[in-house]
């Protein structure tokens, strides 16, 4: 039976067998929350599948080096000179 909630949710009533230790925990949540079953099923699945979405491997980024060559006149070896040249005399 499929029905329209606010928020253009649609809510699907099914069959779900749960684990006799998934249901105490939903239940001992649903007393510490003060919300029924249903609600407290809804809201922790939603937070494991945010959680899932979370930890999938992210493409690896690859940074590609470019030769830029060395300036003459700069101290690469000071960040004081290097400060200097990037930000001018303002930067102290």
């Amino acid at each position: 039976m499929l029905k329209m909630l606010n928020r253009s949710i649609i809510s699907i009533r099914t069959t779900v067998t749960l684990d006799d230790d998934i249901v105490d925990r939903v239940k001992a949540e649903s007393r510490l929350r003060g919300s029924s079953f249903r609600d407290t099923l809804n809201d922790l699945l939603r937070i494991a599948f945010v959680h899932l979405q979370a930890s999938k491997p992210r493409p690896r980024l690859v940074v590609k080096p470019t030769a830029m060559g060395v300036k003459a006149g700069i101290n690469y070896d000071s960040i004081e000179s290097l400060l200097s040249y990037a930000e001018g005399e303002s930067h102290k």
